[in-house]
């Protein structure tokens, strides 16, 4: 692919050069959600490009996924939002450079949580770093962030950040996806106003100051290199209550009771130790609202992503039904911020999804009744 004309003759050579190397047989290929990445040596003619050192240095490769948006974006571009970040947090991964329809970042030394044993860093000791992070991300001064959508919610207005969360799930995941979706969706029995019900139903919450939040730090999202973390994968950042940036952790990192509680102390710790402690205010009466929505929310990007998953052709039982379980998984963590009537067990899942595919595929099949 030619670079774009707009470029100068230096990111030009480097777009040359990377385009060319980007998928290098040494490299490594790793893709998530929103983003595909090429990891490769940097060598020493982009090191030399880049002006920085390229022993043993690599460079990651960033190209956005085409997929059904699940999740807000309020920055376009996290490329833009890094160079904010990387000042204040300098463990985070820097943006090198971005071409538009691909971007590449400093690549961080280490491992994803995901594959590192706690044998290697307790519990303990990866709480009071992720909520040392927490702190310092609250830090970042709103003044040099990129500007806020139209109509984004007054610092403070913690009920209208919420309501704003609530309406993009309703309008941008579920209406959106309702017609491809709406079979499966209903015999499951998620109501078609199931959203808008629970907005209706959320308790004021108290004010608290507006900050920069990442939303999005999961294990698989969390780098370990000697004992030492970085959050990566920025796209998905917001501006608004930190709760909801707790209540995203808490919830995706999947803590058990003992551990949720803990992370929530450690939380408030540093913010009160940060000199924030006016962040914490309220977060007896209203972590549990942000945590209920966040169950509620992802049981329509939990449900989708496990009916796509399914082969297109001749999918296996095993397959219908590692993709049930996904959903039975979901809808019990939904079911009372929901009010769902009730959850179907395994095997009225499995029909669902087998009747969801069958029609979106193109194949004759009865649909079960739904879930009553």
């Amino acid at each position: 692919m030619a670079p774009p004309a707009s470029l100068g003759w230096h990111d030009r050579l480097i777009h040359r050069w990377a385009t060319a190397h980007r998928e290098r047989p040494d490299g490594e290929v790793v893709t998530g959600y929103h983003n595909s990445n090429y990891i490769v040596p940097l060598g020493w003619r982009l090191a030399l490009l880049l002006r920085t050192m390229p022993y043993r240095a690599r460079v990651k490769c960033r190209t956005p996924l085409q997929v059904a948006e699940v999740a807000p974006r309020i920055w376009p571009s996290e490329s833009e939002l890094l160079k904010v970040v990387a000042r204040h947090l300098p463990e985070v991964p820097r943006c090198l450079r971005d071409f538009g329809d691909w971007s590449m970042h400093a690549y961080r030394a280490g491992r994803p949580l995901t594959e590192v044993d706690e044998s290697e860093l307790h519990t303990d000791e990866l709480m009071a770093k992720l909520a040392a992070f927490f702190a310092r991300t609250v830090a970042v001064p709103e003044s040099e962030l990129p500007a806020r959508p139209e109509g984004w919610p007054d610092d403070g207005d913690s009920d209208g950040f919420l309501a704003w969360l609530i309406d993009f799930t309703e309008e941008r995941v579920h209406r959106a996806n309702r017609q491809r979706f709406d079979a499966l969706f209903e015999d499951i029995g998620i109501r078609r106003h199931a959203m808008t019900e629970f907005k209706e139903r959320a308790p004021h919450l108290r004010e608290r100051p507006f900050c920069l939040l990442h939303t999005d730090v999961h294990r698989a999202n969390i780098v370990i290199d000697r004992k030492e973390i970085a959050v990566i994968d920025w796209e998905l950042a917001l501006y608004g209550d930190p709760l909801h940036d707790l209540a995203t952790h808490l919830v995706r990192m999947d803590y058990d009771k003992e551990q949720h509680l803990r992370m929530r102390r450690r939380w408030a710790e540093a913010m009160t130790v940060a000199g924030r402690p006016e962040l914490t205010v309220g977060l007896d009466e209203d972590l549990h609202v942000y945590l209920d929505f966040e169950y509620a929310q992802s049981v329509f990007p939990d449900v989708m992503r496990a009916a796509l998953a399914l082969p297109a052709q001749a999918p296996s039982d095993a397959d219908f039904e590692a993709a049930a379980a996904r959903v039975c998984r979901a809808l019990l963590r939904a079911a009372e911020p929901l009010c769902l009537d009730k959850v179907p067990d395994r095997a009225r899942a499995v029909e669902a999804v087998r009747a969801w595919h069958a029609g979106v595929h193109g194949r004759e099949a009865v649909r079960p009744s739904p879930v009553v």
